[in-house]
């Protein structure tokens, strides 16, 4: 298949976009560059520098696919926060004008990079995606807002959405990996801290129900994300039907076992400080993969910390 990957410039989707260019699959890209680098989009793609939003560029960038694979848009809890707007018009604006074109062409398949952010204070762990959705962030808000105008473009677009939880690590040979400007992750921001040597590093929040009062999340490698991103584009080119999947390890990490475990791989040592909860973090997100696995087959490759922490300090020890 020709598949067109908005955001593929990015982290996610410049991996994303050499899996399915290992996989024999065609692809097109389009970023806007804002947050992507030309650098990271696999030359044996076609790069299209614009936006989703812009009708006359993402009427051209579809005028040879078969599918799209939709990962562009904002992606920070806390800025969405303070600029709501923003992330309105990026997330859901936007990507609305690429369905309508997408209709008008007759291209018909969509995989959507969404988030557990949706899900918004799980009333239980791990989540499934029966649970209720009930963001309470903006960021998340806009992704459940996308989910929705995919049920209202069903009649014309068959669509699977992955809310993936924490996605973590870079290629395992380092070529590829998280570069944001400026980085909010916690993973690369630990990593660059002890490859600089920095004294200390601040954990957002100490007093949240959990074992060390720290946030608990699910982390899952890139890479993973990417083949389960391959196999539902792939599902889609059979003919078969959408829906919901969760993309996650299954176990979570409490932000202090992160740090410790990031200490462990460089065998670096730094002081933990504690400063005021963001606005908009949940306590704890962990998933329940099972559907995804059920349907599709799928199963993380690089499921141990240790392992995606690795490959994350591969990339960062050359790009810091």
């Amino acid at each position: 298949m020709h598949i067109l990957v908005t955001g593929g410039a990015g982290y996610i989707g410049s991996i994303t976009t050499r899996t399915l260019l290992d996989a024999g699959h065609a692809c097109t890209v389009i970023d806007t560059l804002e947050n992507g680098h030309r650098w990271a989009v696999d030359e044996r793609a076609t790069l299209i520098e614009g936006s989703v939003g812009d009708r006359a560029c993402i009427s051209h960038a579809l005028s040879a696919v078969d599918c799209v694979m939709h990962l562009a848009g904002y992606i920070e809890v806390a800025e969405s926060v303070a600029h709501p707007d923003r992330y309105c018009a990026n997330n859901v604006a936007a990507p609305q004008v690429m369905l309508e074109e997408m209709r008008a062409r007759g291209v018909d398949k969509l995989v959507f990079s969404s988030s557990a952010a949706v899900y918004g204070q799980p009333s239980e762990i791990p989540l499934s995606e029966d649970a209720r959705t009930e963001p309470i962030n903006p960021y998340g808000s806009s992704k459940l807002q996308f989910e929705n105008l995919l049920d209202d473009f069903a009649d014309a677009i068959t669509s699977i959405r992955f809310r993936y939880f924490n996605a973590a690590g870079a290629y395992p040979d380092g070529s590829l990996g998280e570069c944001h400007t400026p980085e909010t992750h916690l993973i690369p921001n630990v990593l660059t801290a002890l490859i600089n040597k920095e004294p200390s590093f601040t954990l957002f929040g100490d007093d949240y129900p959990s074992s060390d009062g720290t946030c608990v999340r699910d982390y899952v490698h890139v890479c993973d994300i990417a083949q389960a991103h391959l196999l539902g584009i792939e599902t889609l080119g059979r003919g078969e039907g959408g829906g919901a999947y969760n993309l996650g390890n299954g176990t979570g990490f409490s932000n202090y076992e992160i740090v410790q475990s990031c200490m462990a791989v460089t065998d670096t040592a730094l002081s933990i400080r504690y400063g005021p909860r963001r606005a908009g973090d949940p306590a704890v997100l962990v998933a329940s993969p099972r559907l995804a696995m059920k349907r599709f087959g799928w199963s993380p490759r690089y499921s141990d910390i240790t392992t995606i922490i690795k490959h994350a300090y591969a990339w960062h020890a050359q790009h810091s």
